[in-house]
């Protein structure tokens, strides 16, 4: 027997089925030989980057916490999913039903403690058990499975870090606490140093990004995101250097025809302004 609740559930679907519509209509018109010349020069390799774009759009707009904001840069987002998908379907290797029918699948799947008889008492034994059913899902598709995953190449490096040293402290390959690793550190900074001093560009390029990645690690010990840490001193950094461009320019100098010892009294200044 049907509920009220499975019918409102219907109704609200065939309604985002009509806007999807209208929205895959829109593409197809830009797609139209008489279209829009640069979208339809677009290919799936030309509109990667727009993807991603977007994508952080939306979640610097989560972060800000303005529906409105959220509400567009989601439409956004999902314009592209779509433009992007128009032109696979175009192709003939796939079409957005595909697409969607393989994530409801693998949803279904991956979650037996939901559609099927699989018992879990906590969100702990909920991510065992995803990466093991990851795991033989890459065994039956002939791939070599690995604990660190498949992590996109395109995420932001800093994040792939944390996140890399996260899976690989599953399996226990790991530093005890945060002072190993903070010995880590010391010992890639020296290294770093000697190759500096070297002139070695390939092995200091080697150094930095080992002292990076150890960098990434200590946080993951202290609970916190790397990414999220570093974004936030840019935005300090960044509201503070404003504020140093605003009050030489009321002095009527600039940055670049200040003194060393200018620049430093402003950005004193600019620090003590931005914690008051």
């Amino acid at each position: 027997m049907r509920t009220q609740q499975d019918r409102d559930f219907k109704i609200e679907a065939h309604s985002h089925q009509a806007v999807f519509q209208k929205l895959i209509d829109v593409i197809d018109r830009l797609r139209a030989p008489d279209g829009c010349p640069w979208d339809r020069e677009q290919t799936p390799e030309s509109v990667r980057k727009y993807i991603l774009e977007e994508a952080y759009e939306l979640a610097e707009a989560i972060e800000s916490g303005e529906p409105g904001e959220c509400a567009e840069e989601l439409g956004d987002l999902f314009f592209m999913l779509l433009f992007v998908s128009r032109m696979f379907e175009e192709a003939g290797d796939f079409s957005l039903d595909d697409a969607l029918a393989m994530a409801e699948k693998k949803m279904i799947r991956r979650h037996p403690h939901i559609f099927g008889n699989l018992k879990v008492t906590n969100s702990q034994e909920v991510t065992a058990n995803w990466q093991a059913i990851k795991a033989q899902e890459s065994k039956e598709k002939g791939e070599v499975h690995s604990v660190l995953g498949h992590l996109p190449k395109a995420l932001p490096a800093l994040q792939r870090a944390f996140r890399i040293g996260e899976r690989a402290s599953r399996v226990g390959f790991d530093w005890e606490n945060a002072e190993e690793v903070w010995n880590k550190i010391e010992e890639e900074q020296r290294e770093l140093k000697k190759a500096i001093e070297a002139g070695a560009r390939e092995e200091i390029e080697m150094e930095l990004g080992d002292l990076l990645f150890s960098v990434a690690n200590l946080a993951r010990k202290l609970g916190i995101n790397p990414e999220e840490a570093l974004k936030g001193t840019l935005e300090r950094f960044t509201s503070r250097f404003q504020y140093m461009e605003r009050s030489l320019g009321k002095a009527g100098k600039d940055m670049a025809g200040s003194s060393s010892e200018e620049l430093e009294r402003a950005w004193k200044d600019a620090k003590a302004f931005k914690k008051t």
